[in-house]
C-alpha cells in the first residue's frame, strides 16, 4: 500500500483525501436527510473535523510551497487524530451506554421547549442520542467507521510528512 502511495504526488494524495472527505460528508447528509437519522453532537463535531480536513487538503493542493504543505499536512494529521478521539469516545458510549444519555434532545422537543431564535443554533449542535446505534455496515456503527477513516487519514498524513518525495 505504501509503495503505491510513494509513487503518487502530494497533490494527488491530498486531492484524493479531499474527495473522500466530501464523499463521507455527502453520505452523512444522505443518512440525515433521506434516511432520517438525526446526528448527535459528537457526529456534528466529527463533521466539522471532516470539513476542515477537506478544506486543508484543498489548500495543500493549491499551494506550491513545501513549508506550507508540511504545515497543512501536520494540521490535517492533528485534526484527524482529534476526529478519531471523538469517534472513539462515541464508540465507547455506544458499547457501554450510561444510564442517562446527555447528548441532546430531538428537534421536536427543542421546538416545544425553546423559542425559535434558540432552536436554530441548537439544530447545528445535533439532536440525536450519541449512544444510539441507528445504522451499521459490516457490524460497525457510523462512529466505528468514522474512527477508521480518521485513523487512515492520520496515518496517511504522517506518511506524507516523513517521505522524501514531495
Amino acid at each position: 500500500m505504501f509503495k503505491v502511495l510513494s509513487q503518487l504526488s502530494l497533490r494527488q494524495i491530498m486531492l484524493g483525501t479531499a474527495l473522500v472527505c466530501f464523499g463521507l460528508l455527502a453520505f452523512g447528509f444522505y443518512l440525515q436527510h433521506v434516511v432520517g437519522l438525526d446526528p448527535c453532537p459528537m457526529c456534528i463535531v466529527q463533521r466539522y473535523a471532516m470539513v476542515l480536513i477537506a478544506l486543508l487538503a484543498i489548500f495543500t493542493v493549491t499551494t506550491g510551497q513545501i513549508g506550507i504543505q508540511k504545515s497543512l499536512t501536520t494540521l490535517i494529521a492533528m485534526l484527524s487524530l482529534g476526529g478519531a478521539f471523538v469517534a472513539a469516545r462515541q464508540s465507547w458510549l455506544q458499547w457501554y451506554p450510561p444510564e442517562i444519555a446527555t447528548c441532546g434532545r430531538d428537534i421536536y422537543g427543542m421546538i416545544e421547549a425553546f423559542p425559535l431564535q434558540k432552536v436554530i443554533p441548537m439544530v447545528f449542535r445535533g439532536s440525536g442520542d450519541c449512544t444510539k446505534v441507528d445504522w451499521t455496515f459490516l457490524g460497525g456503527s457510523i462512529a466505528n467507521w468514522s474512527f477508521l477513516c480518521f485513523c487512515a487519514i492520520a496515518v496517511l498524513s504522517v506518511f506524507l510528512l516523513f517521505r522524501r518525495k514531495v
